[in-house]
């Protein structure tokens, strides 16, 4: 919350706080609400508005901040939001938590990151806002005129009027294809007005590399590109965002084609 109102403060935005909650059953063979949807919308609407007054404190009431709070699934509420109020980005947090805890925890943020067509920003645990001069993009170079969304890419670096940089991890030539040299020459002409610099990371682990690099050149965001179908493998198999989601120390950036 702390680092969407910086966000908010820096692109001179509004800044909405969104809690969607659902009706607690109880785990009998006979579902019992254990408690009615008024008073869980009083309870609701009560903590946001102690959370505003916070944030209007401590931003000293330099953004403006509304609340709502809604019953319902969180992603399709978001959804609804969205596009009813086409936000500039949503912002949502992670633990960086491991095991049972990811899996549990993980579900709302990556599920939401899956849906949701709006650019979704992952903040890690205690990040501060800091202005946004160095955006990574983490890319594959492969099929860069259907599944990079150049216009936002541009349009966002524009905005915090920052620095580009490519980032495309390999090891030892193992993702290198015969078009990768006509791929790469296609995503400069579709970024050329942004004079990025394009860094080819030498790294068995893809995350791992985009992460040690994002620390020794002092990025302050990662932008990535999910592939749905990373996205719905199974919990024990590899999804590249998804690890860099749960283990960078950056925000990152899944924005969808």
């Amino acid at each position: 919350m702390d680092y969407a109102a910086g966000l908010a403060k820096n692109t001179a935005s509004s800044l909405l706080l969104f809690h969607a909650y659902q009706v607690p059953v109880s785990m009998t063979d006979v579902p019992i609400v254990l408690v009615s949807v008024e008073d869980l919308q009083k309870n609701a609407d009560g903590k946001m508005a102690e959370v505003k007054k916070t944030l209007e404190r401590t931003s000293a009431a330099t953004i403006k901040i509304y609340t709502e709070t809604k019953l319902g699934n969180t992603v399709d509420e978001l959804e609804y939001l969205c596009n009813r109020i086409k936000p500039f980005a949503v912002v949502m947090g992670t633990k960086g938590a491991t095991g049972l805890e990811r899996v549990f925890f993980g579900s709302t943020t990556l599920t939401t990151i899956k849906h949701l067509s709006w650019p979704v920003i992952v903040v890690p645990p205690q990040k501060q806002y800091s202005s946004i001069k160095k955006i990574g993009f983490a890319c594959d170079l492969r099929q860069v005129v259907d599944t990079i969304p150049t216009r936002f890419i541009r349009d966002f670096v524009k905005e915090f009027d920052a620095e580009l940089h490519v980032l495309n991890v390999d090891y030892k030539g193992s993702h290198s294809k015969s078009n990768t040299p006509e791929e790469s020459l296609l995503l400069h002409t579709m970024l050329e007005d942004l004079n990025p610099q394009y860094d080819f990371i030498e790294d068995e682990n893809i995350e791992a590399g985009i992460e040690k690099f994002a620390k020794k050149n002092n990025l302050d965001l990662i932008i990535t590109i999910p592939k749905k179908h990373k996205l719905l493998e199974g919990l024990f198999r590899k999804s590249h965002t998804k690890d860099l989601v749960f283990h960078s120390h950056l925000p990152i950036m899944c924005v969808h084609a």
